[in-house]
């Protein structure tokens, strides 16, 4: 396939590295240090799984420098969703395929109000990965799998080639009938482990050997699910717990990406996961106060600010899941 991936960050770096080691044309587009390192070193992803090299001319610095995708990748920060979607429309309008792999359930939405209808698949991805330094992504365990498919809709054609070229790559990967709930499924997820890590300034382990922390986890969790099954998805009223459980098995020293943001004084999709559990919640007459709260403590960190961060004295506790 011809692939384009629009962030060569911890998701798009990793996973596209992936597939163009095992021989699908694949094109990042990346800006600034990482952008001007590739184009010197190429992009290296190391890996449990195996080191991985893409070469300099692999990277371009624009959407506009794609030619004829089949499938266009975003994996870009949530705050860049518009902008991007702007800008891989007349992609779309030829004829690609577009697939996003970012956080939080509104980021399809703002794809579709500019791109063609159809043009759009779900996605999900899960792994733990970074950039490391420019032009070096670092991928943390051996989790890697891919989640996507066609909303109201069978499986179709371009899901099941991408499919194959993800499982060609070694990438664990399927297709869901029902992407919708798979995204929201994350989301409460991610939503429990970005907030409370973030709000806490601890590892999961912390978080949940506490008994506060523990319920506050939880909580933030069941809101979720809540504000999910208001908006008609098929989540099951007790999957708060299940997640919870899940979250016992994840190592002690794990936390989120936001978490790794606000250690590094970067700017934060907050708006994207607590606040918009807050958010999506007071439309729809469903309670969010333990999301409220996350998103104002949270708040004078939302845009970034490096001085504040370090000054709070965080430090970086092992790899966040995306």
């Amino acid at each position: 396939m011809r692939i384009a991936v629009i962030g060569a960050g911890g998701v798009g770096g990793y996973f596209g590295a992936r597939l163009a080691a095992a021989g699908d044309d694949v094109t990042f587009v990346a800006r600034g240090r990482h952008l001007a390192a590739i184009r010197e070193k190429g992009l290296t992803v190391r890996s449990p799984l195996g080191e991985l090299r893409v070469p300099a001319e692999a990277v371009v610095p624009a959407v506009s420098d794609l030619k004829d995708p089949d499938l266009v990748v975003v994996a870009v920060k949530l705050w860049d969703t518009e902008d991007v979607a702007r800008q891989v429309a007349p992609l779309a309008e030829g004829g690609a395929a577009v697939v996003s792999f970012q956080n939080g359930v509104q980021k399809d939405t703002v794809l579709r109000r500019h791109l063609p209808a159809g043009a759009v698949l779900g996605g999900v991805s899960y792994v733990s990965a970074f950039i490391e330094e420019p032009g070096v992504v670092v991928h943390h365990g051996t989790m890697q799998r891919l989640v996507f498919g066609e909303y109201g809709r069978e499986a179709s054609p371009r899901a099941r080639r991408f499919l194959d070229s993800c499982l060609a790559a070694g990438i664990d990967a399927e297709i869901s009938g029902d992407i919708e709930r798979a995204i929201w499924e994350k989301f409460v997820f991610l939503v429990g482990l970005s907030g409370t890590t973030s709000a806490v300034r601890q590892p999961i382990g912390v978080v949940r050997a506490d008994p506060g922390s523990r319920t506050l986890l939880r909580e933030v969790m069941h809101e979720a699910v809540a504000v999910g099954r208001a908006m008609g998805v098929a989540l099951d009223p007790g999957f708060a717990d299940e997640r919870l459980a899940f979250c016992d098995t994840l190592p002690a020293t794990m936390t989120s990406s936001m978490h790794n943001d606000l250690v590094h004084g970067n700017r934060l999709e907050l708006g994207w996961l607590s606040g918009a559990v807050a958010e999506l919640g007071a439309g729809l007459g469903v309670a969010t106060p333990r999301n409220r709260t996350i998103a104002d403590i949270l708040s004078p960190y939302a845009l970034g600010d490096p001085a504040a961060a370090g000054g709070a004295g965080v430090t970086a506790a092992g790899a966040a899941s995306r």
